[in-house]
């Protein structure tokens, strides 16, 4: 079964923490990757920087993938979606604190097929009697 990426979980934390501490949040993007939608003319190597504190966004949304928010960007409402794996960085803008993820992260295949269980009995070995039902048995 595969896991849940952690990355959603964090970006909540470090907005979290750098709100309560009075800390203005960014989130560092990388802009070309599909499903972004930014101001491109903000956008420098590919990069772009979002300051997603709640004074200078509105309606933000950090639950769902992707992440969604109406921002000003020279005077001009836009309306901004970034899949949380193209989130590079997510930071406090006055001491540089957070955490750096470097790649980004792909999502799986949405025709990916959960991986069925392995039997852990290794080469050899023989099904367990009784049906499949556990060997452990209550002890008094």
């Amino acid at each position: 079964m595969s896991q849940r990426s952690r990355r959603p979980y964090l970006i909540r934390a470090i907005y979290d923490w750098a709100t309560d501490n009075g800390f203005t949040p960014h989130l560092l993007v990388a802009a070309d990757v599909e499903g972004v939608s930014v101001p491109r003319e903000y956008v420098q190597e590919g990069r772009i920087t979002l300051n997603i504190s709640p004074m200078a966004v509105q309606s933000l949304d950090l639950q769902a993938d992707p992440i969604w928010f109406s921002a000003r960007f020279g005077g001009r409402a836009c309306e901004v979606m970034v899949p949380v794996g193209a989130v590079l960085a997510v930071f406090a803008r006055e001491n540089g604190e957070g955490i750096v993820f470097g790649d980004i992260e792909t999502p799986p295949p949405k025709d990916a097929q959960p991986e069925p269980a392995k039997d852990e009995g290794g080469p050899g070995s023989k099904p367990r009697a009784g049906g499949g039902r556990s060997h452990l048995r209550v002890v008094k």
